[in-house]
């Protein structure tokens, strides 16, 4: 069975477009209350945690999404 654009892509991109936004607005939140301080490094590091766990798991959903098409 030949998965279509509207059976494998459409999930993906309203799952990281629904909830990158949803992830951005968490962040805008967290910035804005500052409840993370950019200037202490240890905050630094999470954020680059949270945003490098985002990109980590989009492109682990992309690559099984793509690789289960192709194969």
């Amino acid at each position: 069975m030949e998965l279509g654009f509207s059976r494998a892509w459409l999930p993906y991109i309203y799952l990281y477009g629904a909830g990158g936004a949803f992830f951005i607005a968490g962040l805008a939140i967290v910035l804005k209350s500052k409840a993370l301080n950019l200037k202490i490094a240890r905050h630094q590091k999470w954020l680059g945690i949270l945003i490098f766990g985002l990109l980590w798991y989009m492109f682990l959903h992309w690559f099984v999404t793509y690789a289960g098409m192709n194969f």
